[in-house]
Parts: structure tokens; sequence; C-alpha cells
């Protein structure tokens, strides 16, 4: 007989209604594999009964054997998630959902960030991930398709991450970490409860000498997050985030074919001379800090109210001549703030349940950006631009759910969003320029309506359709030209999308949890690359149509004798839906043909692995495997990186003696050392699109903490 898990839901069960039978016991172990969400109905609820593909990332799954420095490691899991390691600090890891924000080269676009509901995502649709220490983060909540529209402006998928609550006992920990490339990294943490506040202290630094030359990095991070308990009803969370990062830049790699392998590069490690002579690299530093004040009313009213205030430095070294030292420096000051005001209700109307949710958000985001030229990667103080980029958005919302009937759920709602870019241009006194300042508005209401039906109580089928748009950045926005003297691109359209999707969810048994997803997105107007040069200087423009389809699905099974495995796949067809021509400065015409693929998009991606713990010795180990196909590099897709297959090994011991307990891990990479391209620089004017990503490499780790 399979061994009962006795859980809360196990113990509140018993000691309510008596002792639980066991195959209660068996149906609530199945519930393990379909976790409690909140990012889709903005409440907890057990995501087996959304009509959402939604997934959650458990902290053993961001922790056990793993760095816990980019998103990329934790989110290969997920099936519709492209999330590419860079193999170098100097960006944030490449993440893409269901082939949104796969054209981004900097930071994340497309998919909308949070922590603990606080966005890391600015008006303009900008992301930068890398704020959250991940060493910090119990859970990570990733959510694709139609529902995602209902957090606004470049929502192709929400990403949502949750920092760690306060143990019921004080406890200390430290972990040191060492590995390939002279990897350091130390974590110190300390968690508890006082009275009435909860609270939770995380400080990490970080340093390697990189995988490839001119790759270094150095980062120290820190998070604080406070829960004071005013009332039994009413909760104020505070958490502040801060870094302070200085990482190189080793560029993407050309090609060099040979006679003998024409997909040959010179040297992986190598980087282009270009990015030594400029010094290619990136300093910066960000804090933020976020409050959640939460009140019960009654038991089926609340509020949520969300304030949030912060600035970022960002200092960048970008090489412009490959055959000089030349290059220049893009700074930007950025001070953001935003607010999120929520009315919570719940109750029955006619005899059916329900619970609705209205709400509005404001936020705002000020860049004081200069575009200065340097040598030898020292700023000379020739200045290129100056200017003041503003982006806000105000939005309104509503969402709720209604039990139409025992075996049926409604899920629908509707968000009113509107961005506004604006340019205030210092630069007015160069001879020959005029005032270049401007503002765009963008605004949209977007619907989404889908339903569960409960076939069995192991047996979902469900259904949805939205809408979606997505606002031009304001690095989309930069410039209408590559030449000297060019002007905001304030023309740009915002892309609008049409998001279908149906799916099943199943338990097969007791213990395998299966999912299966399609969809179809028409989007009109896709925001492209149309134009670039060495110069470092992007002109983009918008397609006519665009489509995407595909399917996902996965496979989690817990087994006897502590074996478990899980099985996720993609499948990914993103295309040029309609052919486009545009002429850029250089005065050659270009044709993106109708049937190209959407570069940096994988059609078809493969997570599995095989994990089995030992409870007796404390031991665990798991094997992975990861497979991507081939991706094209540009629009007229004239070249592509290979399709590969890489291993990965994790193993650890844990050990505990009175208030102590111990955990020991190791993490082998790319066991086989194989060679391959991990990520691609989308449409890089300098054919420079490959970065390769690292062989086989090794990474331990020792953890102790101390509960008082």
């Amino acid at each position: 007989m399979r061994a009962v898990r006795y859980t809360p839901l196990y113990l509140a069960l018993s000691t309510a209604f008596g002792p639980v039978s066991q195959s209660m016991a068996d149906e609530e172990q199945t519930l393990t594999l379909s976790p409690v969400v909140v990012t889709a109905t903005r409440q907890a609820q057990n995501s087996f009964d959304l009509p959402v593909a939604i997934d959650v990332v458990e902290q053993k799954n961001i922790k056990d054997g793993q760095l816990q420095m980019n998103l990329s490691e934790s989110l290969i899991r997920v099936p519709g998630i492209t999330a590419q390691s860079r193999t170098q600090q100097a960006q944030d890891p490449q993440i893409s959902s269901r082939g949104f924000g796969s054209r981004s080269s900097f930071g994340v676009r497309g998919v909308r960030v949070y922590v603990d509901g606080i966005p890391l995502t600015m008006p303009d649709g900008q992301g930068q991930p890398g704020v959250v220490d991940l060493s910090s983060i119990k859970s990570i909540e990733v959510m694709r398709g139609p529902f995602s529209s209902l957090y606004g402006n470049s929502s192709g998928g929400v990403i949502q991450m949750f920092t760690q609550d306060a143990p019921a006992t004080p406890t200390i920990g430290a972990t040191t970490m060492f590995g390939s490339y002279d990897t350091k990294r130390n974590v110190l943490e300390a968690a508890g409860k006082s009275e009435n506040v909860e609270y939770m202290l995380n400080v990490s630094n970080y340093e390697t000498n990189g995988y490839r030359d001119n790759s270094s990095s150095d980062k120290k991070m820190g998070t604080a997050k406070f829960k004071i308990n005013i009332s039994d009803d009413t909760k104020l969370t505070t958490l502040v985030n801060w870094f302070e990062q200085d990482a190189q830049d080793p560029l993407g790699l050309p090609r060099v074919a040979t006679a003998n392998d024409p997909s040959a590069f010179s040297n992986p490690k190598a980087v282009p001379n270009s990015a030594l002579r400029a010094n290619t690299r990136v300093s910066r530093n960000h804090t933020q800090v976020g409050f959640n004040l939460e009140h019960a009313f009654n038991e089926n009213n609340s509020i949520s109210f969300v304030n949030y205030v912060g600035t970022r430095e960002n200092l960048q070294y970008l090489s412009t001549n490959a055959a000089s030292a030349a290059g220049r420096a893009s700074k930007i000051s950025r001070e953001f703030w935003g607010t999120d005001l929520r009315w919570n209700n719940n109750g029955e109307v006619l005899g059916k349940k329900y619970n609705f949710h209205i709400g509005a958000n404001y936020g705002k985001s000020s860049d004081d950006r200069l575009d200065i030229n340097a040598v030898n990667g020292v700023i000379n103080n020739v200045l290129n631009r100056n200017e003041e980029n503003i982006s806000t958005n105000y939005d309104r919302y509503m969402q709720g759910t209604l039990s139409a009937t025992e075996s049926v759920d409604i899920h629908a709602g509707l968000r009113r969003t509107k961005v506004n870019l604006k340019v205030k241009d210092n630069f007015t006194s160069v001879a020959g320029l005029g005032n270049n300042s401007g503002n765009v508005s963008y605004e949209k209401s977007n619907p989404v309506i889908g339903a569960t039906w409960k076939i069995t109580p192991a047996f979902n089928l469900y259904a949805n359709y939205g809408r979606g748009f997505e606002t031009p950045t304001f690095i989309e926005a930069a410039y209408n030209s590559v030449n000297s003297g060019a002007t905001p691109n304030l023309n740009l359209k915002a892309s609008k999308s049409e998001n279908y999707e149906i799916g099943a969810k199943a338990f097969l048994n007791n213990d395998t949890l299966a999912t299966i997803t399609f969809f179809k997105i028409d989007t009109d107007d896709e925001i492209v690359l149309r134009e670039t040069n060495t110069f470092n200087r992007s002109v983009y423009g918008n397609a006519k149509q665009t489509k995407r389809k595909g399917v996902e699905l996965s496979l989690n099974s817990q087994f006897d004798n502590n074996i478990s495995t899980y099985v996720s796949y993609s499948f990914l067809d993103a295309e040029f839906d309609s052919s486009y021509s545009y002429t850029p400065s250089s005065g050659n015409a270009r044709t993106v043909e109708s049937g190209n693929k959407i570069p940096g998009t994988y059609r078809n991606q493969a997570y599995g692995e095989v994990a089995w713990k030992y409870p007796p010795t404390g031991f665990f180990t798991a094997v992975e495997a990861r497979y991507n196909s081939k991706i094209y590099v540009d629009d007229i897709n004239s070249d592509n990186a290979s399709s590969y297959t890489i291993f990965n090994l994790r193993a650890g011991l844990e050990q505990r003696l009175s208030n102590w307990s111990f955990k020991e891990y190791v993490r082998i990479e790319n066991m086989f050392d194989r060679e391959y391209i991990g990520s691609v620089r989308v449409n890089d004017a300098n054919f420079r699109f490959f970065e390769p990503s690292a062989g086989r490499n090794y990474l331990v780790g020792l953890n102790a903490q101390y509960k008082f």
C-alpha cells in the first residue's frame, strides 16, 4: 500500500470529520500535483479548475542544484516559455511566451513580470526580472494565453514571483557556492516572527570570470520583506529590492565558415575584437520599495492597495566600429512609481457561487537618457542625444468567475488600458537640429472570456478567447532613421492580437497529472526591427499580419519509492502571415516573405527529468534533458542556430542535527560537453547573431540553517 503524506489538508479533514479514508488521502495526494495559484484570478484557487495554461515552479526547482541567478534556470521546465541564458550577465535572459518577447535584445518585452503583485515591467512594456534575488523566492507562477491580457500592455504572458514567508520559528542561514570559471556566490538570510511582525532578510554577492572572454561579472543584491499584522482583518506588507552590478558584454559571434565545417565558429569562447577595443560592459544599480495593504471588511468583501516607487541607473558601453576602439555609452537615470487599488467581492447570486474583482492602476516611468561618444571604453563627453523619456499608463479592469452549474465555471474579464509615451528633447542647442520633442498615446479595451467543464472530478476541459495589445517600448520608438539627426519614431502603431485557446487537464491516476493546450494567435501590426547599424541605432516598424499556433503539454508523475518524473513539450509555429516591403536608409529595398518564421522562436522545445530521493540518508538526485530545435536569427531567415540536446545532473545530501540543518549539492551542466548556441541576437547589424553556451561545467553548493 502506498504511504500517505499527512499534509495540512489531510489533517484538517481528519480534525473536522474524523479519520479520513485511504481513498480520500490518495485524492489529497493528487492535489500536490495541481498547486494553488493566484495570478490567473487574483485569488487563491486550484490551478486544475481554471481555464488557463498556468504552471508553478516550486522552491525546490528554483534552489536545488541551481545558481539562482537567472530566471532561465527555473523556467526551462515550463511549456510555452522560452528562457535562454545568454551565458553572460550584461543582459537579462531571453524570455518569451508563445513567441511574444522573442525579438528583445535588452531586458524582457512582451511578457509582464511581477514580484508579490508589484510590477517589474514599466508602463511601456520594458521589464527587468534581474531585480529579484531568486534565493528569496518560494515559487514562480507562469501564465500564458488570453487571460494574460488582463494584466495590461505587453502581456503575452505573465511571470509572477512570490517571496518566502516567515517561518514560525526564527531562522538564520548561509549558503556558499563555487563552480567553473571562478564562479562564486554567497547568501545570508534571516527570517522569523516577532509579535505582529513577520520578516525576511536576504543579502547575496556573485562573482564570475565568465565562460567567454570579456564576460566577467559581479553583482550584489538585497531583499527585505516585512509583514505587519495590524489586526486580524488588516495586513501591510513592505518589500524592498536592491542590487548593484558590473558586467562585461562579450557580444555575439558571427558565423565563421570553413571548407570542412560551414557551420563552424572560430572559437566559441572568443569575442569580436570590437568588444575588447571598446570594452563593452554595463553598470547598474536599482532600488525599489513596494507596499501592499490588504483589508477584509467581512468574509465577502476586501480591498488590496499596492504602491511602489524606485530608481534605476544604467550605464552601458557599446561598440560602434569593428576596426577601431570607437564606441558609445548609453546612460539612463530612471525614476518610477505606481499604484493599484482593487476591490474583491465573493458570494452567491441565485444560488450560484461567484467572485468578482474591480480595480484601477497607474504607473509612471521617467528616464533621463544620454548618448555619449566613448573611445577605448572611456566617455569623451561628446553628446549625441540628451532627452527625457516619460511613459505612463492608466488602466481600469474587472474580472470575475461564476459557477454556472455544478460542472461548469464561467470566467470573464475586461481591461481598458491607456499608455502615453512622451519625449522631451534637451539637445536643441546643437547646430542644425530642431526640437524633437513629441508624444503619442495608445488606448485599447481587451475583453477575455473562458469556461471550465468539469466532466469528472479528475478530468476538466476548458476553452477561452481574448484580445491583447502591445505598445512600442521607448527603445523601439527611439529612432525613425539610423542616420544622424534622427528623431523619435512616434508613428509606430501598437500591435493587436486575438488569442484562442482550448485545453484539458486530467489526473490519469493518483500519481500523474497531464495537461494539454492548443492555441492560435493572430496579430496585426506586429512590431518588428526594420533596420539597424553599427552605431547601435535601430529602427522599428509594423509588419502586417503574423500568426502563432501551437501545442503545449506536460506530464507530472510521483511514484512509489520517492521516484518522480516530469516531462514538458512545446510546439510553436510562429510566422509572418503576409509579405511586406520597406526601404531602409541604405536605399536597398527589403522584403520579408509570407511564411518566414518569426526570429528568436523555437518550433520544438522539450524538457524532461527523472528524480529520486532516499529519505533515510537525505540523498536526492535528478537527471535532466533539454531539447531545442533550430532557431532563425533574422526576419528574412537568412541564417539559423542548429538544434541541440543537452543533459544535466544534480545531486545532494540533507542532514538534520538538533536545531541545525545542512545541505550539500552539486550540479553538472551539459554533461556530454556539447557545443551549442544557447541564444541569438535577433537582426544584429554586424551579423553577430550567435551567443555560444558553456561546455561541461559544474557548481557546488553548501547550505547551513539554524532554527532558534
